[in-house]
């Protein structure tokens, strides 16, 4: 009897449904079950469906580690700056990247790099190799006494006085002398 009855209040439920219903809320209704329909069938497809599967698991994964949060503060990043760059910021980022591009991707800056490496690591090698020096003012004196201590030093003497003349020639940057 109280399966009768059950019965009898769905058919009353669906009833009242439909007569509550107007014909805008039917078309809206007739359109939303079409397209889960159409969800459903392409999940039909086995390669979509392992495929939604997959990006599943995968988002679990995310949020198990912690790392869901930190894409989507990546993504919020992303957004805000690409929202806030502005064309003459775009032309002038691409004409820095091109300027350093075409002055560091040359084969002179290579070779200098590749020599700059084998010298820093010959000097290390050299070094590790000799005794520790004694210390004491009397063993600079004497390590200063040596011909090659004193081309090193002239070297780094030259180079630093070339690289702050092109830095007051490019920059204009006054001179001690002149204030």
């Amino acid at each position: 009897m109280s399966e009768t009855n059950t019965q009898a209040d769905v058919v009353r439920l669906v009833q009242a449904a439909g007569e509550a219903m107007t014909d805008n809320m039917v078309e809206r209704l007739a359109i939303t079950s079409a397209n889960a329909l159409e969800v459903v069938d392409r999940l039909n497809d086995e390669d979509t469906r392992d495929a939604v599967l997959s990006v599943i698991d995968k988002i679990t994964d995310l949020h198990r580690s912690g790392a869901l949060e930190s894409l989507f503060d990546t993504a919020n990043l992303l957004h805000g700056a690409r929202s806030a760059l502005t064309d003459n910021m775009v032309e002038r980022m691409f004409i820095f990247v091109e300027h350093m591009i075409n002055n560091l991707a040359n084969e002179e800056i290579a070779e200098m790099a590749h020599n700059a490496r084998r010298a820093m690591e010959e000097a290390v090698d050299e070094t590790s190799a000799q005794s520790a020096p004694s210390g004491g003012l009397l063993s600079m004196i004497s390590m200063l006494s040596k011909p090659e201590t004193q081309k090193s030093v002239q070297f780094l003497l030259a180079f630093a006085c070339k690289m702050q003349a092109r830095s007051i020639t490019q920059h204009g940057i006054a001179d001690d002398k002149g204030m």
